[in-house]
């Protein structure tokens, strides 16, 4: 098959005459590789196509969301390529287009087909003529930032009312920069410039933004492109299209990003490889000596600065391993004595080093950290390792290393498999909660029975309703959650602050900690109140802390809301996934009776009038959410 980066145009249409299924992932791979608008756009019509002739794409089609797109632009062709490039990350959508130029209306009014049509996910692109200074450029200071904060919280009060209204997330684009010389050096002197005053909005209305409310970074995308490569005058004063064709496709790949991130978690752990990866050369031929690595050449500050980064993506949570066809002392020395190391044995969550193929090594890192082979990210500048990894472990994404290690921070940094929508104190923690867990099992070896082991880690859990402080942590553990999840209900940041704000949910969450360390937030369970029957919606847990009475104390807990409500009885559903056959049983174990089941849920009940707590050795602390 051709490669994607040459015209795949051709191979498309042939397997799309013969109804060859491979065409989707042709299909995939020539639009992640299209910058052309041309190209994307014909893409979107092949796919079409495709569609038309009931050629069924490998994986089944998701119930659509709806989108509705509005701003001060011309919104087509905008429209088609976000309609694509959500189609091909599996998020089909159903669109609805605002009219030019009248999103304020039409959020304003109450009976516009905005309402009518109810999304749940709003595009916005507000006019950026609404973005300037309308005084004069020797106004004082103060007048210029009043104006600024003036449009900031015009678009903050939109986004609010539209979320207010229909419970939609909301993106919105900030406003592109000025590529012209107009003003010179004195752009940058004054708020008065459309430069400066533009910055400051773009600024301000990223760090005030609510959970709801997505920044579409227009300033990046068109500061990565080229300021002057973004723009075409013409195109504007013939069609009031945004911004250049090239630009425009960046736009629309970054709105579909935003849009499949909102219930999409990031990757959870980065594999490393050793040899050529993190260091030049090879430590067990070249020794600890040969190996380039520190600021002594181009090469070896290149394999350091790798190094930071990583570094960087451990500090926002992503947990790091090490995959290497090495001896384990060759291995982890550089880690224990190379001085220019930036990485070191406390920062690697899983280290194996041996001969056996590194597919059956990643493999077996996923039951020793609890997570599935979806949440790995591997890299190694070997492409038939690569390879190896890919067939025997097709779960996992790669990232194939190129020849220049001055290259690899760029490759990682634009792979996007890492991307955060927050970054919680929780995260900085990861890697060390992970290791004080191998510090528990190495205590559970030595004791005799459970119970001497269980009261031995002097456990205390803090059961807390849910508190705006959480909103990040909790729709961050709601949305990567996958094994002991009974529901797999995933839910934005917005949708957290409204089970919050509802009266007939009840959403609240366990901390966990011991002699060892803090868990943080590990359980989660949001219950919906329906009569006398309190309905768990969601009841997810971190397996890491499985065993230990935990699950007791929460189901304690939600004994103790349904009756403090007036409930009687707690239903509960398990709604089966690839993922969460673990769980299949969780409430018969837990005293539940199983009152209908069939192949997409299973419904069980537990009476209320018989009930008793279930003793343990967990210390509980409970806090309840008192809003100021």
């Amino acid at each position: 098959m051709s490669n994607p980066h040459q015209n795949p145009i051709g191979e498309l249409k042939a397997l799309l005459l013969s109804g060859d299924p491979r065409f989707w992932d042709l299909l995939d791979r020539a639009t992640r590789a299209a910058r052309d608008f041309e190209e994307v756009f014909l893409l979107s019509a092949l796919r079409k196509k495709a569609q038309a002739r009931k050629l069924s794409p490998p994986k089944p089609a998701k119930e659509k969301i709806r989108l509705a797109i509005l701003g001060g632009y011309s919104l087509y062709p905008l429209h088609e390529l976000i309609e694509h490039l959500c189609e091909m990350e599996n998020l089909p959508v159903e669109l609805w287009q605002g009219d030019y130029d009248n999103y304020i209306s039409e959020i304003m009014d109450e009976n516009s087909g905005l309402y009518e049509f109810a999304p749940q996910v709003i595009f916005l692109l507000p006019a950026e003529r609404r973005c300037m200074y309308t005084g004069k450029l020797t106004d004082a200071r103060g007048a210029q930032q009043a104006e600024a904060r003036g449009v900031v919280d015009g678009l903050l009060d939109l986004a609010r009312r539209v979320n207010e209204k229909t419970g939609a997330e909301v993106i919105t684009t900030n406003f592109m920069l000025p590529a012209r010389h107009d003003l010179g050096a004195y752009r940058s002197r004054t708020l008065g410039s459309d430069w400066s005053f533009r910055k400051w909005v773009n600024l301000e209305l990223g760090l005030a933004a609510p959970a709801y409310l997505h920044i579409c970074d227009w300033e990046f995308l068109a500061h990565r492109l080229g300021g002057l490569a973004g723009r075409d005058e013409r195109a504007w004063f013939e069609s009031k299209q945004p911004c250049s064709s090239a630009l425009l496709v960046e736009l629309a790949r970054e709105a579909a990003q935003l849009i499949a991130s909102l219930k999409r978690a990031p990757k959870k752990v980065l594999v490393l490889d050793l040899d050529n990866t993190l260091w030049g050369g090879v430590v067990a031929d070249d020794g600890l000596e040969g190996i380039e690595l520190g600021d002594t050449s181009p090469r070896g500050e290149a394999f350091k600065a790798f190094q930071k980064y990583i570094v960087s993506l451990k500090q926002r949570g992503v947990l790091l391993a090490v995959c290497s066809k090495n001896d384990f002392a060759k291995a982890a020395e550089p880690f224990e004595r190379h001085p220019d190391m930036v990485l070191r044995m406390e920062d690697i969550v899983c280290f194996k080093a041996n001969w056996e193929p590194k597919s059956e090594n990643i493999r077996a890192m996923a039951p020793e950290l609890n997570l599935g082979l979806d949440s790995f990210v591997f890299v190694d500048d070997n492409p038939a390792e690569i390879e190896i990894v890919r067939q025997f472990a097709p779960e996992v994404t790669t990232i194939l290393l190129g020849p220049d290690p001055a290259d690899y921070v760029a490759q990682l940094a634009d792979c996007r498999l890492f991307e955060p929508k927050s970054i919680t104190g929780e995260d900085a923690q990861r890697t060390s909660q992970y290791r004080s867990d191998a510090q528990r099992k190495a205590l559970e070896a030595t004791v005799t029975d459970m119970v001497s082991y269980l009261e031995s880690l002097q456990m205390e859990a803090v059961i807390s309703e849910f508190t705006p402080v959480d909103v990040p942590r909790l729709s961050q553990l709601i949305n990567k959650s996958n094994q002991f999840n009974l529901t797999t209900r995933r839910r934005s940041e917005a949708e957290v602050i409204a089970v919050m704000n509802d009266p007939n949910f009840a959403g609240y969450s366990v901390r966990l900690k011991d002699r060892f360390g803090d868990h943080g937030l590990i359980g989660i369970v949001i219950g919906e109140k329906c009569g006398e029957t309190m309905q768990v919606d969601t009841w997810l847990m971190s397996c890491r802390v499985l065993k230990r009475q935990v699950e007791e104390e929460t189901l304690n807990e939600l004994v103790r809301l349904t009756q403090a409500r007036g409930g009687r009885r707690v239903k509960g559903i398990y709604l089966p996934t690839a993922k969460n056959e673990m769980v299949r049983d969780f409430y018969s174990r837990m005293g539940f009776t199983l009152i209908a089941e069939s192949e997409t849920k299973r419904e069980f009940e537990l009476r209320l009038e018989s009930f008793q707590p279930v003793p343990t050795k967990i210390k509980i602390i409970r806090r309840a959410y008192e809003p100021s």
